[in-house]
């Protein structure tokens, strides 16, 4: 994604303050504009009905339709929207769920500017973007399963990451988006108790499944 690149900023949140402080980080820097400001899912469905944007920065937990049933919405109908979650909440019980529901990106309210920004050229370009917290939760939502098999699906990813294809390869290879890729990854380090790709080739190849 070139530095020049106009990128089209959604900004969802129930809270017109927190609004307000978004809209600031990006109106400053020439390579975002913010195309509108929604206060709830059904606003910013209504937002994309008139101009799409690149990004969408999505809260989670607002009235009417919150952030999870927004994004699975946006996903359906805009699947080149990139979604990056921004909350306050980094809690299994909210984290995993946006994730599978095709946000590229996830975001606690305390990031830095500049993080902001970098996170929403990032997704831009279709690179996924999790702080270090929220990994952490993801690989202890799925520690239960550490003593279950891989699936069929895990097996493949695992393989092709053992072969050093990057997180876009590997969805372009078995034609799932690369927030999926990532979500098999996560289950994978739950499951093999690791919590990098090359911790988990080398535990694969330590328990005979590569």
């Amino acid at each position: 994604m070139s530095e020049q690149v106009n990128i089209g900023v959604l900004i969802v949140d129930d809270h017109p303050v927190v609004r307000d402080g978004i809209r600031g980080i990006f109106e400053s820097d020439p390579r975002f504009r913010v195309i509108g400001e929604a206060g709830d899912g059904k606003e910013a469905v209504a937002w994309l009905e008139r101009e799409v944007a690149d990004v969408v920065l999505m809260d989670l937990r607002m009235p009417r339709m919150g952030g999870v049933e927004a994004i699975t919405a946006i996903r359906r109908r805009w699947p080149e929207t990139r979604i990056v979650v921004l909350t306050t909440f980094d809690s299994d019980t909210d984290v995993l769920p946006a994730i599978e529901a095709g946000a590229t990106g996830y975001l606690l309210k305390d990031a830095t500017a500049d993080e902001l920004r970098s996170a929403t050229l990032a997704a831009a370009g279709g690179r996924p973007v999790i702080t270090a917290s929220v990994a952490g939760h993801l690989v202890q939502r799925v520690g239960p399963l550490r003593s279950a098999s891989l699936s069929r699906r895990e097996h493949e990813v695992l393989e092709l990451v053992a072969g050093g294809a990057t997180n876009r390869q590997i969805g372009t290879r078995l034609h799932v988006s690369e927030t999926t890729v990532k979500t098999h990854l996560m289950h994978i380090f739950g499951k093999l108790g690791v919590r990098d790709r090359a911790a988990a080739v080398n535990e694969a190849h330590k328990r005979g499944l590569l």
